[in-house]
């Protein structure tokens, strides 16, 4: 192996310089700093497809009863894999692991909330859930639930579904961004 000194290297023509062949490795030894004053790619990655969306208004839904929440109101939608408006669900177009998040504000109309249950569906069956109960009626329970779900970025898709349980006739989902929402984003692997 030899050294080679020098401060600069250019291309002989064109403006792509190339180190290296395919299959090689290239070692940046521990304490060297690399500096970036221009535009790098292919370093790292990007937490997309990303969505997070909310109810714009209640859903009324039916007492004790599993109920896809129609979330249709988003804040951002990177590749615009969420869809708001016909199926309420998110369809990433890259696979990988995906943290998923999902929040419903179950409300009854009188102090009469006994529980309120939040699922994350995948592929149209329960992925993950989280429960709140007490012995005491409430007028509103909040249910979120988290996963880490592989997705293949074709046919898989996660969906929210809640449930409120209450002595009265009158349930619903809270709608506002920080009420009933769902959000995923693709983790860096």
């Amino acid at each position: 192996m030899a050294t080679l000194f020098v401060d600069k290297i250019d291309p002989q023509s064109g403006t792509s310089l190339e180190i290296g062949s395919s299959g090689d490795t290239i070692t940046i030894p521990s304490g060297a700093t690399i500096t970036n004053s221009g535009t790098a790619t292919g370093f790292g990655g990007a937490n997309t497809p990303a969505f997070y969306a909310h109810l714009s208004s209640s859903q009324s839904v039916s007492n004790n009863t599993d109920t896809k929440a129609q979330i249709n109101s988003e804040l951002f939608d990177t590749d615009n894999c969420y869809d708001n408006s016909t199926n309420y669900r998110f369809t990433p177009t890259v696979a990988g692991h995906y943290f998923v998040t999902g929040c419903i504000a179950g409300e009854s109309g009188t102090n009469d909330c006994i529980s309120n249950v939040a699922y994350i569906f995948k592929n149209g069956s329960a992925y993950t859930n989280h429960s709140f109960n007490s012995s005491a009626t409430f007028r509103r329970y909040t249910g979120m639930t988290t996963a880490v779900v592989y997705m293949n970025g074709s046919s898989d898709y996660i969906e929210l579904f809640g449930q409120v349980n209450s002595s009265g006739t009158s349930v619903e989902f809270n709608s506002g961004t920080k009420q009933t929402f769902f959000t995923a984003y693709k983790i860096i692997e």
